[in-house]
C-alpha cells in the first residue's frame, strides 16, 4: 500500500513504512533515449578502424557490425525478460541477487562503482573535454577541469530530478540520431559526385592486410560488442519508469535496433567515401569523411558532433549508476545513508553525489585509464551469469515474467557463448592485465563478508 503525504507541491509519495519513494516519470521515449544515448558515444565517430583492419572487406565490415548488433539484441532480450519479472531499481544487480546470491550482486556493484561505471563516466568526460580543445585551446589541466565540470553539471541536473535528467537525455539522443541521419544522407548524396574517392570490396592481396578468416572475424565481433556497451543501464531505473515490465523491454528492442542501424549506416558511409586503407589507418574517420565531403570545415562539424554525443552519453551514464548504489544501500551492502531519497526532488541524491565525487577523482588522477583497461572485460563475466540466471529462474515455480523472450534457451545460450568468447580472448591476449583485473574484482569478496558480519 502507498500513501500520499503533503509537505511539498504535488505531495510526497511514501511507502507503507513512511519512507520516500522514487518518482515514476520515465515513459517509452526517455527510456529508449537512455538506451540509445548511452550506447552511442564518441567511438563510432572516431575510430572504427579496428574492425575494418581485422575484416578488410566492405561486406565483412557491415556484417560484423550487424551481427554484433544482433548479439547485443540477444543480451537485451535476456535483460528485458528479467526486468519484466523484477522491475526493481538496480537492474543487473537485482538479477544476479535473485538468480545466484547476494555476493554475485555485490561484486557487480563493487566493480561498477570503483571501476566500470565510474571509469566510463571519467573516460567519456575526458573525450568531451579533449574535443572542446578543438574550439578552445586547453592543456592537460584544462582537460581535467572541463571533464570534472561536465560531470558535476550533469550530476547536479540529475540530482534535481529524474525527469530533468531524462529530458536532457532525450534531447541529446534525438540530436545525435538526427545528426547521424544527416551524415548518412550527405555521404551518399555528395559522395556520388566524388569519382575516384569510392573504395569498394576487399583490398588486393599482398597489401599486408590480414585475410578475412574466422579468427579475425571473431575479433571484429568482440570489438563491435564493446562498441554496443551500455545497453543494460536502462534496467537500473525500473522504479522510476512508468509500467517498467512493458516499457523497458520495448525500449531495449527499439533502442538496439536504432543503434545497429546507425552503426551500419555510418560505416557504410565511411567505406563509400574513403578508400578502405584510409578507414583502416584513420583515428578520426568521421572527420576524414566529412573533410572529403564538405572540405576543411567538416572536421569542425564532426568535433562538435562528438562533443554533443559525448555530453549526452555521460548524462545517461550518470543518470543510471546511482540507482544501483541506492539499491545496494537499501539491501544493507553499502552505507545506509546512500539509500536516502531527496524529500523534494525524489532522487537518490547521496548516491549521485558519491558517484560524482569518485568519477571526478578518477579524472583528476588519471587512474581510470589503467584500472578501467584491466577490468572492463569482467562485466562480460556478469553478463554471461545474467543469461545463465535466466535459465535458472525459468525452472522456479514462483518466476512470473510479464515478457518472455522468443528462442529460449537458444538466445541466452548464444549470448553466453559470445560473452565467454570476449572473456577468453581477453585473457589469452593480455593474461597479466586480466589476472590483475580479476584480482581487483576478487578483492570485493572479503569486503562483502566483513560487511555482512557488521550487519
Amino acid at each position: 500500500m502507498e500513501r500520499e503525504a503533503s509537505g511539498h507541491a504535488g505531495g510526497r509519495k511514501e511507502d507503507a513504512a513512511g519512507r520516500l519513494e522514487l518518482r515514476r516519470s520515465m515513459g517509452l521515449l526517455p527510456t529508449t533515449a537512455l538506451v540509445v544515448g548511452t550506447i552511442i558515444g564518441a567511438s563510432i565517430f572516431v575510430q572504427p578502424s579496428e574492425i575494418t583492419a581485422l575484416v578488410p572487406d566492405t561486406a565483412g565490415v557491415l556484417a560484423a557490425w550487424t551481427i554484433a548488433g544482433l548479439l547485443t539484441l540477444f543480451g537485451a532480450l535476456v535483460c528485458a525478460e528479467l526486468a519484466s519479472a523484477m522491475p526493481r531499481t538496480g537492474g543487473v544487480y537485482v538479477f544476479l541477487n535473485e538468480s545466484f546470491s547476494p555476493l554475485a550482486g555485490f561484486l557487480w556493484g563493487w566493480a561498477m562503482f570503483w571501476i566500470m561505471h565510474s571509469g566510463i563516466i571519467a573516460a567519456i568526460a575526458v573525450v568531451f573535454a579533449r574535443y572542446t580543445g578543438h574550439f578552445v585551446p586547453v592543456g592537460d589541466t584544462g582537460v581535467r577541469v572541463i571533464a570534472i565540470g561536465a560531470i558535476l553539471v550533469l550530476s547536479a541536473i540529475n540530482y534535481r530530478g529524474v525527469k530533468q535528467g531524462s529530458t536532457l537525455q532525450t534531447f541529446f539522443t534525438i540530436g545525435k540520431v538526427a545528426a547521424i541521419f544527416l551524415i548518412v544522407a550527405a555521404g551518399f548524396v555528395l559522395g556520388s559526385a566524388l569519382p575516384g574517392e569510392v573504395q569498394q570490396g576487399a583490398v588486393p592481396a599482398g597489401d599486408g592486410l590480414p585475410p578475412v578468416g574466422p579468427r579475425n572475424f571473431m575479433l571484429a565481433l568482440i570489438a563491435g560488442l564493446f562498441a554496443f556497451g551500455g545497453w543494460h543501464m536502462v534496467t537500473y531505473t525500473a522504479e522510476e519508469t512508468i509500467r517498467p515490465e512493458r516499457t523497458i523491454p520495448l525500449a531495449l528492442m527499439i533502442g538496439i535496433a536504432v543503434v545497429t542501424a546507425c552503426y551500419v549506416a555510418l560505416n557504410a558511409v565511411y567505406l563509400y567515401v574513403l578508400p578502405l586503407e584510409q578507414v583502416i589507418t584513420s583515428t578520426r574517420v568521421a572527420a576524414d569523411a566529412a573533410d572529403v565531403l564538405v572540405g576543411p570545415g567538416g572536421a569542425a562539424a564532426i568535433s562538435g558532433l562528438v562533443l554533443f554525443s559525448a555530453f549526452g552519453g555521460v548524462n545517461g551514464i550518470i543518470l543510471a549508476g546511482p540507482r544501483v548504489y541506492y539499491a545496494m544501500a537499501q539491501d544493507g551492502v553499502l552505507f545506509r545513508w546512500a539509500a536516502a531519497i531527496h524529500p523534494r526532488f525524489r532522487t537518490p541524491h547521496r548516491a549521485i553525489v558519491l558517484q560524482a565525487i569518485w568519477a571526478s577523482v578518477l579524472v583528476w588522477t588519471g587512474t581510470y585509464r589503467e584500472i578501467f583497461r584491466r577490468i572492463i572485460f569482467t562485466e562480460w563475466i556478469f553478463f554471461a551469469l545474467m543469461a545463465v540466471g535466466l535459465v535458472v529462474l525459468r525452472r522456479r515455480p514462483d518466476y512470473a515474467p510479464q515478457y518472455r523472450i522468443w528462442g529460449h534457451p537458444i538466445v541466452p545460450a548464444v549470448f553466453v557463448i559470445s560473452a565467454a568468447a570476449i572473456v577468453v580472448n581477453r585473457m589469452i591476449s593480455e593474461p597479466l592485465e586480466s589476472v590483475i583485473g580479476l584480482a581487483l574484482l576478487a578483492a570485493g569478496v572479503p569486503i562483502y563478508y566483513v560487511w555482512c558480519r557488521r550487519r
